[in-house]
């Protein structure tokens, strides 16, 4: 066991997003205070039907609610309310290694980074499904193609925040996609930030997962492709253009030919099409040229946001 973090000059956040984690908050709310003594545990309830509240109460954890439901607006919530230099975000089921925090936020703190993230290393088949496993490196190679360099483990939801990462996210996902989004937000003003490895537990028992493998599979997948619409719309818009122009020419390339020989156009609908695809070409090469303009600006407001807060060196 690794030992708890010594005494920091600065105010550390654990933040534990719970959903009818009766059976295991009380377990979660213990090994972080054992880890990081110093530091304020926050549970944000998320409409639950047992005793979650009960039990991180009778834990001393500081104990909030929010009222719409799914992690996306519970983590918005919580980046929102809460003060801290450095924040810890994890699950409240646990599965993550609360002793691996102390490092985690050492390196932080000592190299003056943003993020670093947990990366996954089950103890079981149990604790992390082969199928969960391989759909996790899968986004993984999208996000990574999509924008050019990506996390070992972009799913994770164990990981340490500086107090300015926080402050320069607007977080806009409501669910499970939170993950994909924070990781886009990082490669975006491209942050230092780190991985370590961590362990990964099963949840105890009583303490039921709330992921649809295949379901919330989909929504990040769609979350992925929306931020790459959103965050690199040059790319996107000139990837459309360029496959609506090779179709419009793959289409007028015999017409022209024919032309070419007889001084007729026989399929006029066929030429119209034609036409038709390229101007459509013309106007998204346009779009993700506006487009590109205003994320640029926007990415320069986050900069700027991001600046407002002191650096990690400042603080620590």
């Amino acid at each position: 066991m690794q030992p708890s973090l010594k005494k920091t000059p600065y105010k550390v956040a654990v933040l534990l997003p719970c959903h009818n984690e009766e059976a295991a908050i009380g377990k979660t709310v213990a090994a972080f205070r054992h880890a990081l003594p110093d530091a304020s545990i926050y549970v944000y309830d998320n409409n639950s039907s047992d005793n979650t509240v009960a039990v991180a109460q009778e834990n001393k954890a500081i104990v909030r609610s929010e009222r719409l439901q799914g992690k996306g607006h519970v983590v918005r919530r919580m980046f929102a309310d809460i003060d801290a230099d450095v924040y810890i975000l994890a699950d409240g089921d646990a599965t993550y290694d609360a002793d691996a925090a102390p490092k985690m936020v050492t390196m932080l703190c000592d190299e003056g980074l943003d993020m670093v993230v947990g990366i996954r290393q089950s103890v079981s088949d149990q604790a992390y499904r082969p199928g969960h496993k391989l759909g996790n490196r899968i986004l993984n190679f999208i996000l990574a193609w999509l924008f050019g360099h990506s996390f070992t483990d972009i799913l994770s939801g164990y990981r340490v925040f500086s107090r300015r990462f926080i402050k320069s996210f607007p977080l806009l996902s409501t669910g499970f996609e939170i993950e994909t989004e924070i990781s886009v937000h990082a490669l975006e003003l491209q942050m230092p930030v780190a991985e370590v490895d961590t362990r990964y537990s099963e949840r105890p028992e009583g303490s039921f997962s709330k992921l649809s493998t295949y379901r919330d599979g989909w929504l990040i997948l769609l979350t992925i492709f929306s931020l790459f619409r959103l965050k690199r719309p040059m790319l996107f818009f000139s990837s459309i253009g360029l496959l609506l122009a090779i179709a419009g020419i793959a289409l007028a390339v015999p017409l022209m030919i024919t032309y070419c020989y007889t001084g007729l156009v026989p399929r006029l609908p066929t030429a119209v099409l034609s036409t038709g695809l390229v101007i459509l070409s013309s106007l998204s090469f346009a779009c993700g040229l506006i487009l590109d303009t205003v994320v640029y600006g926007r990415r320069e407001a986050l900069r700027l946001a991001y600046l407002t807060q002191p650096s990690p060196h400042e603080i620590f």
